[in-house]
């Protein structure tokens, strides 16, 4: 290799960079952390979608850093600059500041970041990796490629027809070996070019590595010439992350598993870089079943793969952030059942333990996370959430929540206190079709069709019952005065009041007194599972519940 020449060449290509690789990494040195504390990163790209896969990531890197007292930055990779999306980057750190996870330092907004390891967007930093870059050419460790997209595609094509595995390599890297002073040349009259990595890798040979989730894998070494730099100037991902996770001091790289089959390119380009290289974790996919099979979760195909969608249906943060945690490690449901008051924050996550095929995404099984998550807010905390997603989502009830505080607060909080708290709802959007029949607005909308009786009543008797009822009801008695009350009404039309009298003998009974509180229950509510009663009664107050008996009795 003439150095003189491929000096020549580097400074031809990179006329203002005079910085080395050694003056960065003095610049940006080791952190000052305590032993085990891991640097973690998030770094999305600002497309605007955001998968509900990004905030499990994300949570696996928050919670990794947070626990060992490191470090956890966002990075923006927008290399792709035509894929960037507006606004993109402030709807990134919203979504992860609101399901509780804060950076300790890197991007913070549009146009600002903070943090001594910057600047962390990828499109700030070309005057950076063009340093890398120089390097490796000035070592001929790469080329400028001149082939044009055309070539590229025949070469393609041929290597497909006679079954050669594709790419650009070896005898099939067209410019690889071209003369220096050629290349030269070609640079000077203008000619567009990407610059490829000299891939020393050979396919015969494997390289081992450990991987934090997979455990031990085995692949060929690389010997693909990948590109590093596009023609717009710019990295590609496999070049930029590297150099990025070195001087950012990354301790652990934590990645959805697609980019495992990349890890031989990224190991070879830390290699060549003389760089450590940090630990690698490859997070399985987020997957759901379809019919009997499972696929990969898709944004296009599911809606809950959206982050939006969460908000939209009412998700409480906690209840997402608690089922994504039982993905994160099955171990997690036990400890919560052993823990049953603690902070999420409490548990420690553990990468070893985290499933190594497909994680699976059940929407039935985070509706039963979300409501013991709900069941265990006071009432004040539920009429808070959900009043700020009415706001959003259900300006009606909105107007109608705010117009009756302090009694739909009574209402959150029936059976709210004891050992066996109710769990009525998984999110907000099913709230209105628990409360609804409080508020005269929405109960006028029902139809003698909407009403839900016993299975052993018809409308009809219902009616003839709050006939009777509506002139024995005392609306000022405890509870047990009351049910007695309804029991004797029961009685003397003919419900039994006993349970064993009733299946020894059900001839002789029109039904039980449990038909004769349906009714009841119909009348006011016209559902047949609801808290209790009684309570229902009490919160509506005495007129409203009179005036529903004749409501009921006229339908």
């Amino acid at each position: 290799m003439n150095f003189e020449k491929q000096l020549e060449l580097a400074d031809l290509i990179f006329p203002n960079v005079n910085e080395s690789i050694e003056d960065y990494l003095t610049k940006y040195p080791k952190r000052d952390l305590k032993d085990g504390a891991k640097v973690t990163r998030y770094a999305p790209s600002p497309t605007g979608f955001q998968h509900i896969g990004g905030i499990f990531t994300a949570l696996i890197n928050e919670r990794l850093a947070n626990q060992s007292e490191g470090v956890f930055y966002l990075r923006i990779e927008d290399t792709d600059q035509k894929r960037e999306v507006e606004g993109a980057i402030s709807l990134i750190i919203d979504s992860i500041n609101k399901y509780g996870m804060n950076f300790s330092e890197g991007v913070t907004g549009e146009d600002s970041e903070k943090g001594n390891y910057g600047p962390y967007k990828q499109s700030e930093r070309k005057k950076i990796y063009n340093v890398f870059a120089k390097d490796l050419i000035k070592k001929g460790l790469a080329y400028p490629c001149f082939a044009t997209p055309e070539e590229l595609a025949a070469l393609r094509e041929k290597q497909i027809a006679e079954k050669i595995t594709p790419g650009y390599y070896g005898e099939y890297a067209t410019y690889r070996n071209l003369d220096v002073e050629e290349a030269i040349k070609k640079i000077k009259s203008g000619e567009n070019y990407i610059l490829r990595l000299k891939s020393p890798g050979n396919p015969e040979k494997r390289i081992k590595f450990h991987d934090l989730i997979k455990g031990d894998v085995s692949f060929p070494e690389n010997n693909q010439d990948i590109v590093i730099i596009k023609g717009d100037g710019l990295p590609t991902y496999h070049f930029a992350h590297i150099v990025d996770d070195s001087l950012m001091r990354t301790t652990h790289v934590i990645r959805g598993e697609e980019w495992l089959s990349s890890l031989p390119i990224h190991l070879q380009l830390f290699d060549v870089l003389g760089l450590e290289t940090p630990n690698y974790a490859h997070v399985p996919t987020i997957m759901k079943l379809d019919g009997n099979s499972k696929r990969k979760l898709s944004k296009r195909k599911d809606v809950e793969s959206a982050v939006t969608y969460y908000d939209e249906q009412g998700y409480p943060i906690e209840s997402v952030i608690e089922y994504l945690l039982n993905i994160i490690n099955s171990a997690f449901e036990e400890w919560r059942i052993e823990n049953k008051d603690a902070d999420y924050h409490d548990y420690v996550v553990e990468l070893e333990k985290m499933s190594k095929s497909g994680a699976l995404f059940d929407i039935v099984k985070l509706g039963d996370v979300s409501k013991e998550v709900i069941c265990k807010m006071n009432a004040e905390k539920v009429y808070n959430l959900y009043e700020k997603w009415s706001n959003e989502y259900n300006k009606e009830i909105h107007e109608l929540l705010v117009a009756n505080e302090d009694m739909i607060k009574k209402v959150f909080n029936i059976e709210k206190n004891g050992p066996k708290p109710r769990k009525d709802f998984a999110k907000w959007n099913e709230v209105e079709g628990k409360i609804f029949y409080y508020f005269d607005e929405l109960f006028a909308k029902e139809t003698i069709n909407d009403v839900e009786l016993p299975k052993t009543l018809n409308i009809e008797d219902a009616k003839e019952i709050i006939k009777k009822y509506k002139e024995v009801y005392n609306f000022n008695t405890d509870n047990s005065v009351w049910f007695d009350e309804l029991k004797a009404l029961a009685a003397s039309l003919g419900y039994a009041t006993d349970r064993k009298a009733y299946k020894k003998n059900p001839e002789n009974f029109k039904g039980m007194v449990s038909d004769v509180a349906g009714a009841v229950r119909a009348a006011i509510t016209h559902r047949s599972n609801t808290p209790d009663l009684y309570t229902i009664m009490q919160i509506m107050g005495e007129n409203k519940v009179r005036q529903r008996f004749e409501d009921f009795i006229n339908l």
